[in-house]
C-alpha cells in the first residue's frame, strides 16, 4: 500500500513506462490485438493518474 499521493503517482508513471517498452516490442512485430491490449491498459491508468484522488482532498 502506498503510503501517500506522490509515491502511487510514481507508480502510475512506472506502469506506464512498462507499457511504452512493451508497445515499442508489439509496434516492432506487428502484433496488432497487443497493442489494442496495450492501449486499453494506458487509458485505465491515466484514468487513476489524472483523477482528483482523496488524499489531495485532506
Amino acid at each position: 500500500m502506498q503510503n501517500n499521493e506522490k509515491e502511487y503517482n510514481g507508480n502510475l508513471f512506472d506502469q506506464l513506462s512498462i507499457l511504452e517498452r512493451l508497445e515499442r516490442g508489439a509496434r516492432a512485430e506487428k502484433a496488432e490485438a497487443v497493442i489494442k491490449e496495450i492501449e486499453f491498459e494506458r487509458r485505465q491508468i491515466e484514468r487513476k493518474l489524472y483523477q482528483k484522488s482523496p488524499l489531495s482532498d485532506n
